[in-house]
């Protein structure tokens, strides 16, 4: 992003006549975290003739910094494990400080420490985030007018540090260099939003309490500092409402994410995919035929074969979204929404040697069962039909495994950039008892998680102990299903004719958010 906002800075100077020699070019930063390891370079990557590199390496930490200078003077960097210096030392390649002054150590300082280069010396127009183009000036004069105290609050007014994180640092320094004693590095905003300084929690059992049954009223009655709500409490007091008040409270989908609205993910060039529900990724003759059928009748740019063993379609034009929603007449795979996405399962015993259950048949059946309910963030879930895991089910928000003597069950797993593998929950003897524990599971996560929180950080939140006890007891499993059906069954399917209707069609005229 950072070079977009330097050519619109010479942009907007010529366009209002000021005076400017061109873009000239950007500095380009990145960083990368993966599986908790930073990774941050800046600027030249690699020594060339009249640089020289100061190296310092720690194994035992696993840290690796790299400062490339010439004519005493920073041309790049490369942090890996430890990328807290980053900010500061591409402050000093960017202003081309001399760094004569300094020992080779002293560069390398922790962010922070002494180094002659802090927040004082920067001037009100120097970027301090790069990703949303935030000023020093930006983040002190929001401060100062908002009665900020937190980088959390300077986050939601700013968008300094929204993006990779990178500036988190030199925001709280910024906030500790206005503030003085006045500010508090370990203060945590404990609001869901920078609406208001009520937490999920808070919020959950003021709206039981007081009866509130809209956004709206939420809002009003408990003090939200902004009445229309903003991009992160509009979907969550959607959710909440609609998990609280399955009976009562329409959803709104308005306060949706693209996504949700249009019930089809939104891809980088703003076409959409259309994933129809294979339930274990079985499929049938016709479904095919349609499907082929409906992607050369729209000429559908790509089509493929998912990585939950789905056929996805995808490069749809917007406008085409609900003539295709018509034409295959097939239930919506979700691959969009908060909610269960699919179930990855392997044959099992009905066609490999090795397979002990039918976790094939299982697989559809819990797809069949928790599909188009909503909760928190999305879910996938998997069965493997014997303990050589081909359905990778242990990296699932709800895995299980089929054994000679039942199903074992695993809970909050996620395979994303941050991997955690699941934690065993218990062992059950039958696919009864294996729907009857997702379903209560499922309903206590609805229940506690907060909105956009996944399986996997709720287990560690509340603790995996707290999720087994409450899934110890039958007769809570039994309530939390029943809660769980009784709100299945407010739904009704996303995707065929009820849907093409006038009220329908006007969700896509509504702007992406």
């Amino acid at each position: 992003m950072a070079p977009l906002y330097d050519q619109a800075i010479v942009l907007a100077d010529y366009l209002t006549g000021n005076p400017t020699t061109g873009y000239q070019g950007s500095i380009l930063s990145t960083q990368l975290k993966v599986a908790g390891c930073d990774l941050f370079s800046g600027g030249e990557i690699h020594p060339c003739e009249n640089t020289k590199a100061i190296v310092v390496q720690d194994e035992c930490l696993g840290t690796y910094k790299k400062v490339l200078v010439r004519d005493n003077k920073v041309v790049g960097i490369v942090l890996y494990g430890d990328a807290s210096d980053g900010t500061r030392l591409f402050s000093m390649l960017k202003k081309q400080s001399d760094i004569s002054e300094f020992t080779n150590a002293s560069v390398l300082h922790k962010a922070g420490e002494e180094s002659g280069l802090d927040v004082a010396s920067m001037s009100a127009d120097e970027t301090v985030c790069g990703c949303n183009g935030v000023t020093k000036g930006t983040i002190v004069g929001a401060i100062l007018e908002h009665g900020l105290t937190s980088f959390n609050e300077v986050k939601t007014i700013t968008k300094a540090g929204g993006s990779c994180g990178k500036c988190r640092g030199m925001v709280e320094a910024i906030l500790a260099h206005t503030l003085g004693d006045k500010f508090d590095a370990s203060a945590e905003v404990s609001g869901m939003c920078g609406c208001t300084s009520l937490s999920r929690d808070e919020v959950v059992a003021a709206i039981k309490e007081k009866g509130l049954h809209t956004p709206k009223e939420v809002r009003n009655v408990l003090g939200f500092k902004n009445e229309e709500g903003c991009s992160k409490c509009r979907p969550a007091l959607n959710y909440y409402l609609r998990m609280i008040r399955p009976d009562e409270y329409e959803d709104d989908k308005a306060s949706r994410f693209v996504n949700e609205r249009m019930e089809g993910n939104i891809q980088k060039d703003g076409t959409f995919s259309i994933i129809p529900r294979m339930y274990g990724g079985t499929t049938s003759p016709d479904d095919l035929i349609r499907i082929g059928e409906v992607a050369k009748k729209y000429n559908v740019p790509l089509v493929k074969i998912t990585g939950a063993s789905r056929v996805g379609l995808y490069g749809v034009k917007k406008e085409d979204v609900p003539k295709i929603w018509a034409d295959l007449e097939m239930r919506s795979g979700y691959a969009y929404s908060k909610s269960l996405r699919n179930v990855k399962s392997c044959v099992g015993s009905r066609f490999c040697r090795f397979g002990t259950q039918d976790s094939l048949g299982l697989g559809i059946r819990l797809e069949q069962e928790i599909e188009m309910v909503d909760t928190p963030h999305k879910m996938k879930m998997g069965v493997s039909g014997c303990p050589r895991n081909c359905a990778e089910v242990l990296t699932k928000d709800f895995g299980v495994v089929c054994v000679e003597n039942g199903y074992q069950l695993y809970i909050g797993g996620n395979g994303g950039t941050e991997v955690r593998q699941c934690d065993s929950l218990t062992t059950v003897t039958t696919e009864d008892e294996v729907l009857l524990m997702a379903k209560a599971y499922v309903q206590m996560y609805r229940e506690t998680g907060i909105y956009g929180e996944r399986t996997a950080p709720w287990v560690e939140r509340i603790g995996v102990d707290a999720v087994r006890k409450a899934l110890a007891d039958q007769e809570q499993v039994a309530s939390l299903a029943v809660r769980f059906e009784h709100a299945r069954d407010t739904y009704a399917e996303a995707w065929g004719e009820a849907l093409i209707d006038d009220q329908r069609k006007q969700l896509y005229t509504v702007e992406k958010r």
